[in-house]
């Protein structure tokens, strides 16, 4: 039985206010529906997608494991980095520069394609790749 597609991520952030900020200020993600849950969060979406979901702190009950607040992450541990197709790679330079993001950013040697390389405020890698115009 194959795999579909990737239908979403989720990040517990140690700010779920300035996270949601980032995603949304700085890389265009839109705020959508969520579910009644009984915790915060938001579901952020790309092109009609909840792609990214940011989870708030969530109470313990039974048969769901809920991390420490108090754990703090140096690096993005197991997990390196997430990727997004991405359009407009002049606007994007531009709205990361204007907001203060540091990125790196490189050209792929076999096709030419651009590509972005920053991190969220929790240090998760984002990959942002513009095909060559």
């Amino acid at each position: 039985m194959p795999l579909g597609t990737l239908q979403h991520f989720t990040i517990e952030p140690r700010d779920l206010e300035r996270s949601k900020d980032f995603y949304v200020d700085v890389l265009g993600l839109e705020i959508g529906d969520r579910p009644p849950l009984d915790f915060p969060g938001y579901w952020l979406y790309s092109g009609g997608v909840a792609t990214v979901h940011l989870m708030g702190t969530r109470k313990p009950r039974e048969g769901i494991v809920v991390r420490g607040t108090e754990k703090t992450y140096a690096d993005t541990g197991r997990f390196d980095h997430i990727a997004f197709a991405a359009t407009g790679v002049e606007a994007m330079r531009d709205r990361l520069r204007s907001k203060g993001v540091t990125f790196r950013e490189s050209i792929v040697a076999r096709t030419g394609d651009t590509q972005f390389f920053l991190y969220d405020p929790d240090g998760v890698g984002v990959e942002l790749n513009f095909p060559r115009a």
